[in-house]
């Protein structure tokens, strides 16, 4: 009988790969946690009308990317495809607006989405998400830009680049989606991909959102949103540049940036990076103020982003793993409840570090202790427990040295 094997697009991941993703999700704790940021977990599934009112439904993510089967009593429910509907409907759930003024909430966890499986991009994915839910000042969307910056420069990137554009909002996207329609009208639809010829009615600013080089030559001289921004969205996006421009923190304004999902409005970012093949996306976000009222909770303004973790990992490349203090080779078996014992005590202590469940050739248990990466071997053979002293090794130096077994901690 066959072994079961993983699903494709879905991964395992032993050390170092898992690392990785401790090490990130270790700083992002820390950066943060130090901008006011707490910790919120939400579940896997939701129910699919949750997807469908707030990324909507022109998306490829609704159309061709949910996992989305029913349940035993046929309600639809999906595999969470990104993680700030989730959030919202959690906040909204809770009543979080009524006992805080401003909900800073970040997460960390997998995402699904059915798409062909390649480097940094799998069927289960993993992201860390913020929300900042309550403040509409184009301070707090400089503050998240700022967090994100923080966070990639502290887990260690550098080869790094942020591409900002304003989506206008309600009262002037409405008019700039018409200039594209008139736009379209003028040329020959036939050289578009089939996606884009359907989205020129029903949501013609995705279109620019289109990755088929034909589309994009043939739509490079489309309108810009910037040239329809009303003067709010220009005043706010302004301020945004300002703060950054003050920060210190360079980007470029990418007219064409929109964004694969309907719930954006005004700011709207991206960090890419060439160091993983192609320029990539990293991370990006942007803000969503009508998404919290659309599914059914009050009228809450919101920013947010999400960085995907596998693409960050990549960037990372291997991490060396945290080295043990300690490793006990044991070679009597009369020591091995003396060995437990020990490792406990050093434990108990903060120290890291194995022993041997066996007693083995010493030759063997220090070929174990080097494929580990421990700093000292401590050595427990028949002499050792006759005289109660543990002979300690250091693995860097060589040198030996015997030392009573009640005095191990303190040495150590």
């Amino acid at each position: 009988m066959s072994s079961v094997q993983k699903i494709k697009g879905f991964a395992d991941m032993f050390s170092p790969d898992s690392d990785a993703f401790t090490f990130m999700e270790g700083i992002g704790r820390e950066v943060f946690g130090s901008f006011g940021y707490t910790e919120l977990r939400t579940p896997i599934l939701e129910r699919t009308e949750l997807f469908k009112r707030s990324i909507g439904d022109e998306t490829d993510v609704v159309q061709k990317e949910m996992y989305t089967f029913d349940d035993r009593k046929g309600r639809s429910l999906t595999m969470r495809p990104e993680a700030t509907a989730g959030v919202m409907r959690a906040y909204i759930e809770a009543n979080m607006h009524a006992q805080e003024q401003v909900a800073k909430l970040f997460t960390f966890g997998p995402m699904f989405r059915y798409e062909r499986p390649q480097k940094g991009r799998m069927r289960q994915f993993h992201q860390i998400n913020c929300e900042c839910l309550g403040p509409v000042e184009p301070h707090a969307d400089a503050e998240v830009i700022l967090m994100l910056m923080t966070f990639l420069t502290r887990i260690g990137l550098t080869d790094l680049s942020l591409e900002i554009n304003s989506l206008g909002c309600r009262e002037c996207r409405p008019k700039y989606n018409d200039a594209l329609k008139a736009f379209f009208a003028k040329l020959d639809t036939s050289a578009l991909c089939e996606d884009c010829r359907r989205r020129m009615d029903t949501n013609p600013l995705r279109v620019l959102d289109c990755k088929v080089p034909a589309c994009k030559e043939l739509t490079k001289d489309a309108p810009t949103i910037l040239e329809h921004n009303c003067p709010e969205c220009a005043d706010h996006h302004a301020k945004v540049l300002s703060v950054l421009d003050r920060a210190g923190l360079k980007y470029i304004q990418n007219v064409r940036l929109v964004r694969g999902l309907d719930y954006y409005n005004r700011t709207t970012f991206e960090v890419v990076s060439g160091s993983i093949g192609a320029q990539a996306s990293v991370a990006g976000g942007g803000r969503y103020d009508g998404l919290i009222k659309q599914l059914g909770g009050p009228d809450v303004p919101g920013i947010g982003f999400a960085c995907g973790m596998e693409r960050l990992a990549l960037m990372l490349g291997e991490r060396a793993a945290a080295q043990p203090d300690f490793y006990i080779a044991v070679l009597d078996d009369n020591g091995l409840e003396v060995a437990l014992m020990l490792a406990q005590a050093l434990r108990e202590a903060g120290k890291v570090g194995e022993l041997a469940f066996a007693a083995k050739s010493m030759k063997a248990q220090m070929r174990q202790a080097s494929r580990k990466n421990a700093r000292k071997v401590l050595i427990l053979g028949g002499d050792e427990l006759a005289t109660s002293t543990v002979v300690v090794k250091d693995m860097a130096s060589g040198e030996q040295v015997s030392v009573p077994m009640a005095e191990i901690v303190e040495h150590i």
